[in-house]
């Protein structure tokens, strides 16, 4: 029988998953990328021999990407993040101690008496808060009726804003909050070894390796439907290429334009709010303070956090500090000056021993936000486009599974579901690992 011909448009992580998957699963795969590089927001640069990621990026251990990745036989390099200590909560330009634990809980003068035995409670019951109830519920309110007094509850939406990037806890609905720092709590996050691109570029490598077509500098112009069931895409030099299926792995907008007739992806596109951080990259020739290796805003949307205490991500003795402010409709954009303030508290005389840096002030974390009003996880598009027969979609913002690269794993290794059940193939494992 003829292998199923699937094209998959667009080479970040999502798009690379899904080929691999289903080249693994005997699908004849192309894959379409309009840049030069694979990896999409997953791509690494050098700069000054510091590997700077695209805003601070971490793999939670107990994730969906860590599953996909394992069948894929990818075995993600690095330590596991706040192993070393030395972590902070930041208020009116002081540090505290941040609590991590039992003992840090009782001895940080970040919290009130009685807002600890509050955050000791919540903390110990965290793990076992079902979460499907809270789909409509946004965080702010769940959050309020835990902890009644705004020292504690300020620190939760600190530890919220970590684990999902998002700021807007009015509109996070809390089935996706909690669920995210119930991920986090239960296993950590991995800071890789030599940035994400060293991920892509795994994962790339077993989808070459099980027959997939990667094609760069590819640029697609649309989807070709007749009847409503996809007959393959259209590039930019004219050429139309036959296909089985379609699968999308881009924002909603990039999916809309590629069916620019189709007014229900046009209003998905419309009503997705996206979660955006402004971020500041530092390769540094030492740590001033080398202590200090992680900071959250507990009064302010702040960030800071050494990668390269966990990772191999700069030359030896150097250091790579990622610095953030999570982003909201009310507070858009924030300035570098800003990001610096926070710098100067963790680490004072950091400008001294600064070898590159690289800011932005408005990047996009992930393309949808779970808002309770939308149904958090569960309200999120589908893979599979449901009027279009063989159309599907991946991305950080598709599928009820996970947030930020996780949703993106999970809704690659949905499509693979759909595709290859329908094939009449099980999805398979490899025997060993990487």
């Amino acid at each position: 029988m003829e292998a199923k011909k699937v094209a998959v448009v667009g080479g970040g992580l999502g798009g690379l998953t899904t080929a691999a998957l289903l080249a693994r699963g005997g699908c004849a795969v192309t894959l379409y990328e309009r840049s030069k590089h694979l990896g999409g927001r997953a791509q690494t640069t050098d700069v000054e021999g510091f590997r700077f990621n695209l805003g601070p990026h971490a793999l939670y251990r107990a994730g969906a990407g860590m599953r996909v990745l394992g069948r894929l036989g990818v075995k993600p390099r690095g330590r596991v993040a706040g192993e070393s200590g030395g972590s902070y909560a930041l208020r009116a330009g002081r540090l505290h101690t941040l609590p991590r634990g039992p003992v840090s809980l009782l001895t940080t003068d970040a919290l009130q008496l009685s807002s600890k035995l509050e955050m000791a409670r919540l903390l110990a019951s965290l793990r076992r808060v079902d979460t499907e109830p809270l789909t409509h519920v946004p965080m702010r309110q769940w959050l309020d009726t835990r902890m009644s007094r705004e020292d504690g509850r300020a620190l939760v939406a600190a530890l919220v804003r970590v684990a999902t990037y998002a700021s807007d806890l009015d509109a996070l609905s809390a089935e996706a909050a909690v669920t995210q720092v119930q991920l986090a709590l239960e296993a950590g996050v991995l800071y890789l070894d030599d940035g994400w691109a060293a991920l892509v570029d795994a994962v790339a490598a077993v989808a070459k390796d099980a027959g997939a077509t990667l094609e760069v500098s590819a640029r697609v112009e649309g989807v070709v439907v007749e009847q409503g069931q996809v007959r393959g895409l259209r590039l930019s030099d004219g050429s139309v290429r036959a296909a089985d299926a379609v699968v999308l792995a881009g924002s909603p907008r990039d999916v809309a334009s590629l069916l620019p007739e189709d007014a229900v992806l046009a209003k998905e596109a419309e009503e997705a709010t996206p979660i955006r951080a402004a971020t500041l990259e530092l390769g540094l020739s030492r740590l001033p303070r080398s202590e200090a290796l992680f900071a959250l805003g507990v009064d302010g949307p702040w960030y800071a956090s050494v990668h390269s205490a966990y990772a191999r991500l700069g030359p030896e003795g150097g250091a790579m500090v990622h610095v953030m402010k999570y982003l909201s409709p009310s507070s858009p954009e924030a300035t570098e000056a800003e990001l610096e303030a926070v710098m100067d508290v963790l680490q004072p005389g950091w400008r001294e021993v600064l070898v590159a840096r690289r800011f932005r002030p408005a990047l996009v974390v992930s393309h949808l936000l779970p808002t309770a009003s939308t149904g958090g996880l569960s309200g999120r598009p589908a893979p599979a486009v449901p009027h279009v027969a063989g159309l599907f979609r991946v991305g950080d913002w598709v599928g009820s599974e996970g947030m930020l690269s996780d949703a993106s794993f999970a809704s690659a290794e949905s499509v693979e579901r759909a595709l290859l059940r329908h094939a009449g193939v099980a999805p398979r494992r490899l025997a060993v690992g990487a």
